[in-house]
Order: structure tokens, then sequence, then C-alpha cells
């Protein structure tokens, strides 16, 4: 697997740069996977499970699948933006329609790797996908769309709302 990873990671971000055109969103994407293993050690953890190859394993399909889920809130973000909508509009509108659908996926995944948890040789894969999906997740639904608005938002001047900036300054 070692030998495999470097290959693997080279063409994992030149497709994502191909895809975002962006090292900025680039960037923005790559933060989100680290965000896992919070949930997988937590998870191996809490389950008494060991961190052996098939975890590892497990991790690496985890970090394509939190990978995804961050592309696809980009996406939709750039998406609110091609539309006219500020940085703070379009961040708050994509999130909250992206929301249920990542979610979803990420809980029917969890909920399918259940019959497999119990099973010696699987197990500690099916512990570290659960848990490093929940965690994930759950983070990248909040830490990427204010590192979004961070990043863009002060460029363009609007890190906060007009409301809130105005409040601010009285």
């Amino acid at each position: 697997v070692a030998a495999v990873v470097p290959a693997m990671l080279f063409i994992m971000f030149t497709v994502l740069m191909v895809q975002l055109r962006s090292f900025q969103r680039l960037f923005i994407v790559l933060s989100v996977g680290p965000l896992g293993l919070i949930g997988v050690v937590a998870a191996l953890l809490l389950s008494g499970r060991p961190l052996g190859f098939v975890a590892i394993l497990g991790i690496l399909a985890l970090l394509g699948i939190i990978t995804k889920n961050a592309v696809i809130l980009i996406g939709q973000i750039d998406a609110e933006r091609a539309q006219g909508k500020s940085v703070w509009d379009a961040v708050v509108q994509a999130s909250t329609s992206r929301f249920r659908p990542i979610m979803l996926t990420a809980v029917s995944t969890v909920l399918g790797m259940i019959p497999i948890a119990p099973t010696i040789f699987w197990g500690p894969m099916a512990f570290a996908i659960m848990g490093g999906l929940l965690v994930g997740t759950m983070l990248t639904l909040i830490f990427l769309p204010a590192l979004y608005l961070a990043w863009f938002g002060r460029r363009e001047g609007e890190a906060r709302p007009a409301a809130v900036a105005t409040r601010s300054a009285a």
C-alpha cells in the first residue's frame, strides 16, 4: 500500500485541481480531510479495535468520501456565487441546501457498515469509516463554510454580513 499511496495522492490532487481550477479551493478541500481522523481515533478507541491494515484501508476510503463531500459543497458555493450572490449569502445558501443530501448519504453509509462492524476481520475498517464519516461530515459542514468565508470573504471585504458589521461599528 505504501508504494501506491504517493501515486494515488498525485492522481487525486491532479483530478481535484482540474475540477476545482484553483489552488485556493484545492487547499480548502484538502484541509477538511484530516478532520475525519478525529472520528477514526475516537471510534477505534471506544470499540477497542486495532489500527491495522484493514482500518488503514477504511481511512483511505474515508478520505475519498470526505473529499467528495467537500467538492460538492465548494461546487454549490461557487454555483451560488456565479448567480451574483455575495460570499456570505452563497455560503449560507449552499450550506443549507446541501446539508440534507450530504448528511443522508453519510448516515446511510454508516448504517450500511453496521452489519460488518462486529466481524473480526472487517470490524476495524467499519468502525474507522463509521466514526470518521460521522465526525468528518459534521466538521466539514461547519469548518469548510467558515474557512471559505474567511478566505474569500476577506478578499471582498465581507467576512461578516452587513447587519453584523453595522452593529459592531456602532
